[in-house]
């Protein structure tokens, strides 16, 4: 039996619904439960202001309905134009902000029905698109690669590649949101009448660089670079967050090496994994969807088989996975073509305010093309060395800090969008990010850990938007003001963390984290980053800590 989401994606019409319908209705304030589930392969989740949902349910009134809308931008590239046509319709559409994604997307926020269709009219105009940002298909496909090499420049050129061959056929999308032609509906050739069982990511990273957490998706691509350049990638499958509190059946996972393709066969073997999960994905409980489920339970050697029936020749064995980094992007880099790029940290990822006027000065005046970060920050490429004074200049005058103005902790933390306009947030996510990291800092100076450079990433629930699994320090949304503590992961990404509390209050997080500072700086090895120093001594609770003798 499948599920009901199985049953409203085959009766669609190829994801048309009534969504057409009730966007022409000025009387209907939202979507209907079975349109909300088309919605989201338009690019848009529909939900409410949760801050206000209660006081205006006691006064007998609706929710205050209002929308999520995602920019899918491969590789996160945007060109200055681009960029500028979606700063213009922050404002007259949604809250007059930017959210940089983890997954290098631009979304807008506290979209009212009425302003849907023209704001993605309006971003499809700039020649970028919503279709596949969110749905159960190949989401944006993340690719950092902002220097100009050979090596990045194959990754970029594979990235485009790849969101061009998973874009949805239908041509519902253009026909609601931009007036397109009706054309007579056909078989979508990849994702055939249900499309996937649920949405599916692709990341592509080398292994000097693993800021888009490769490991983490449904297929991470990793290069295996030789002599300067790629000689094909390991194709690494099963990776995901997205679970449930108290239900172990649900779980993260880090994806596994399952074979190797050459890069001339790197498009078709993506396919045919995407092909796998449609066709061995579950369909009956969505909880049970991910890919990860289906490389867990059925074992690398029945997955690669399967993957090779779909294939004229079969893939080669993965080779050992190498040592994987994460590169440091902050500040001023050469480009490798002559020019510059530089990096700007962006708290939460949220433009707004004097940030966004800086940024759009600086874009206006410097004519720079933008990369978003996967890790919700900001690059500004091609940029002369003679311009470097006058780019910081600009920061400078609308007050924005740099990198070197922030501590560590402050510059590599996370944090998912959460409340108030997020449906699933359990408690806060961005909202809280300061106040948590402000006080994690501070406990880490009084163990004279200032300067260690550790991620830290807070999410308002355990589907892990802000990768919380992997890194240093995982704050996981539990309830309203509490949140589950994870240690040991690392700051490559290349490991799942372990929790090590249930439920902490916000306030106590910090204090509950110092016996663990103190036991680092005590006991650590040299060169040891604090998410290695947990899993080499972990499990860890405060009372294992006390046993050591660990200080508070």
């Amino acid at each position: 039996m499948s599920s009901a989401a199985e049953e409203i994606k085959t009766t669609s019409h190829q994801l048309r619904g009534g969504i057409a319908a009730a966007l022409a209705d000025p009387a209907l304030p939202r979507l209907s439960d079975d349109d909300e589930v088309l919605l989201k392969f338009h690019g848009s989740y529909q939900g409410y202001n949760r801050d206000t949902a209660t006081a205006r349910k006691k006064q007998k009134l609706d929710k205050e309905w209002e929308f999520m809308v995602r920019v899918k931008l491969p590789g996160g590239r945007m060109t200055p134009s681009q960029y500028l046509a979606l700063d213009a319709l922050a404002d007259p559409h949604s809250n007059g902000s930017l959210r940089i994604t983890s997954r290098q997307g631009v979304q807008f926020h506290c979209v009212r029905k009425g302003n849907l269709k023209p704001l993605i009219a309006g971003i499809n105009a700039a020649m970028i698109t919503t279709f596949g940002a969110c749905g159960d298909v190949v989401r944006n496909v993340t690719c950092f690669a902002p220097a100009r090499t050979p090596v990045n420049a194959a990754m970029e050129t594979l990235a485009q590649a790849l969101h061009a061959a998973t874009l949805p056929r239908s041509t519902a999308y253009h026909e609601i949101w931009a007036d397109g032609v009706k054309q007579d509906i056909v078989e979508e050739p990849l994702y055939k009448d249900a499309y996937l069982t649920r949405k599916f990511k692709i990341g592509i990273a080398a292994p000097d660089d693993n800021t888009i957490d490769v490991l983490t998706n449904d297929l991470g691509l990793l290069a295996r670079v030789e002599g300067g350049g790629i000689q094909g990638y390991t194709l690494c499958l099963g990776g995901g967050f997205g679970c449930k509190h108290n239900k172990p059946e649900t779980y993260p996972r880090m994806a596994t090496p399952i074979a190797f393709a050459t890069p001339d066969r790197v498009v078709e073997a993506a396919l045919a994994v995407v092909a796998l999960l449609r066709d061995h994905g579950d369909r009956e409980n969505r909880q049970h969807a991910r890919l990860k489920y289906v490389v867990e339970e059925r074992g690398p050697e029945w997955i690669k088989a399967i993957l090779d029936s779909y294939l004229d020749t079969p893939l080669a064995p993965p080779p050992p996975l190498p040592r994987i980094e994460v590169a440091d992007h902050f500040c001023w880099h050469d480009q490798g073509d002559g020019l510059l790029y530089f990096g700007l940290p962006v708290t939460s990822g949220r433009i707004k305010g004097a940030t966004r006027a800086a940024i759009r000065e600086l874009v206006e005046r410097f004519h720079t093309p933008l990369i978003a970060m996967p890790t919700e920050d900001l690059i500004f490429s091609d940029i002369a060395p003679e311009d470097q004074a006058a780019v910081e200049d600009v920061f400078r005058a609308h007050g924005i800090p740099l990198a070197a103005d922030h501590a560590p902790v402050d510059l590599h933390a996370m944090s998912c969008v959460a409340l108030p306009t997020c449906g699933k947030a359990l408690t806060e996510g961005e909202r809280a990010r300061e106040p948590i990291i402000a006080a994690i800092k501070a406990e880490m100076e009084r163990h004279g850990l200032a300067r260690e450079k550790l991620s830290v990433r807070i999410t308002g629930c355990p589907n892990g938007c802000s990768r919380p699994y992997t890194g240093d320090i995982g704050i996981v949304g539990r309830a309203p003001g509490m949140y589950a503590v994870y240690v040991g992961g690392d700051f490559s990404g290349t490991r799942l963390s372990y929790r090590v509390a249930d439920k902490v209050q916000v306030d106590y997080i910090a204090s509950f984290l110092s016996p663990f500072f103190a036991a680092f700086a005590k006991d650590r090895l040299d060169g040891e980053g604090f998410g290695d120093f947990c899993h080499r001594v972990g499990p860890l609770t405060r009372d294992t800590l006390a046993a050591r003798g660990a200080g508070s």
